[in-house]
């Protein structure tokens, strides 16, 4: 894949967005980020109910969610390219089409084969969400200011065709392939909001008329997406060990997510709503994760940029060729792995002993709380990473950990049943302890093969200049 060095751009102003305009797009784009999350975790509380419902195992039902999870690990990889070479906008505008579309058809049927095909055409729409969040915040934001602005952009709920509707009257295109750091209006008609072109009107309206023109429009060079893109990111040595130990974190998380609507209704007997209602404690503990992570993030890169002698530009953004990037985002990430590991092994010893209700809706809580630190920091190097192509790299981020889930979610009930609760989710936390020094692995070599790849890279483009000189 072809990525600029990491170097603060050549413009005035890394962005020309207003802090009130910045704090609309993240709101915005944090609701439309919702729906990924909202979708796979409204339905886990109904499994238990469906076998019945529908007339079928609840290894079937089972599969919904593996297939739900691959989906959803794929369909990034297209909206993660599209966005980046056409635009944000219409990679969200097709995203909500097809999963309004899809939540229109699930809500009209009742049965299996429907469900199965419904559910992973909802999760084709609503799982590019998550790689186009990234891009945008990454589009308006320095990595000086960028955890707090994933974490706003990552807590948000809304209905999902009201969204669509004020999304494309009201949120402007950020996508800095289209219109640079904002100073540049868009030509193609899919990447012009409502607002964004009355408000540019009425300021060339207010102009002299010999006055210079803000900036010449960017042609738009549409192409079919190429989801390979994704796995150029994951093949570099850094990224792959980061997504590797990412994805470890997520599927961990996610084996108790899946299975604690079945274990609920096994050992405490109840019922969907109130399945749905022990939910609530993940719920909390990962939105507060997300919000105070993004502060602590922002935090520990400004200590270590003042350790370091690093002067930080929040105006025109930061080079980041010397800075020690891996160390400031994953360093703090430390006691939130063993922390939300021991959650784990906790909560699969109170399922195994069948203690009271409140103990395992704690343990969730704690677990959410810290894992959810640890993956969102993962992703946010990830992006740091790749500043020029920010939804691929999301993207990639996306399909190792969903596919890995996938696995996981399909495993944890014949793990539990063969080796008790108790000793599966000890495996589980160990497991995540045991892996956990892949993140001194890229504390230690990450800057190394950065800087190869940023020389790889301008040794490559210099020979593609000097090429096309000779041609000409």
């Amino acid at each position: 894949m072809e990525e600029k060095p990491l170097e603060a751009e050549n413009q005035p102003a890394y962005s020309i967005y207003t802090q009130r305009q910045k704090a609309y797009i993240v709101f915005m784009s944090g609701l439309g980020g919702f729906f990924a999350p909202l979708s796979a975790n409204t339905y886990l509380p109904s499994i238990p109910s469906l076998p019945g419902y529908l007339g079928v195992s609840p290894s079937l039902i089972n599969l919904t969610v593996t297939a739900f999870l691959i989906f959803q690990g794929l369909a990034p990889s297209f909206y993660g390219d599209l966005a980046d070479i056409a635009g944000r906008r219409p990679a969200y505008l097709i995203s909500f089409i097809i999963y309004i579309a899809a939540n229109i058809g699930l809500a009209s049927q009742s049965s299996y084969p429907a469900l199965f095909v419904l559910r992973c055409l909802q999760s084709s729409g609503s799982g590019g969400t998550y790689a186009l969040n990234s891009g945008v915040i990454a589009d308006i934001s320095t990595p000086a200011e960028r955890g707090r602005y994933m974490g706003a952009a990552q807590s948000g709920i809304m209905c999902g065709s009201v969204y669509l509707i004020v999304f494309a009257i009201t949120v402007p295109e950020t996508a800095r392939k289209v219109v640079g750091n904002g100073s540049i209006p868009p030509t193609a008609w899919w990447s012009r909001s409502l607002l964004s072109q009355v408000a540019r009107r009425k300021a060339v309206a207010k102009q002299p008329d010999d006055s210079a023109a803000p900036g010449e429009p960017k042609p738009c060079k549409l192409r079919l997406p190429n989801p390979f893109k994704t796995l150029l990111i994951i093949s570099e040595k850094d990224c792959a060990v980061t997504l590797f130990y990412n994805a470890i974190i997520y599927t961990s998380w996610y084996t108790v997510t899946a299975n604690l609507s079945n274990l609920l209704s096994e050992i405490y007997h109840v019922d969907t709503l109130q399945i749905g209602l022990c939910y609530i404690p993940f719920g909390v503990g990962a939105a507060l994760s997300i919000v105070a992570n993004g502060y602590i993030q922002d935090w520990n890169y400004k200590r270590y940029a003042r350790s370091h002698g690093f002067s930080v530009d929040k105006e025109r953004g930061d080079d980041l060729a010397n800075f020690p990037l891996e160390k400031a985002r994953l360093n703090i990430v430390w006691p939130f792995v063993y922390v939300g590991a021991a959650a784990i092994i906790g909560f699969g010893w109170a399922a195994e002993m069948k203690t009271h209700i409140s103990a395992p809706l704690i343990l969730t809580f704690a677990m959410a709380l810290f894992l959810t630190a640890c993956y969102n920091s993962m992703n946010l190097l990830i992006v740091d990473l790749y500043p020029n192509s920010p939804s691929t790299a999301s993207a990639a981020s996306n399909l190792t950990r969903c596919l890995m889930a996938a696995g996981g979610s399909a495993v944890i009930e014949p793990m539990t049943r063969a080796m008790g609760t108790g000793w599966a989710y000890t495996l589980i936390g160990l497991l995540i302890i045991a892996l956990s020094p892949t993140l001194c692995i890229v504390t230690r070599y990450g800057p190394v093969w950065r800087e190869e790849r940023r020389v790889r890279l301008e040794t490559r483009a210099a020979a593609r200049q000097c090429s096309a000189e000779q041609r000409a």
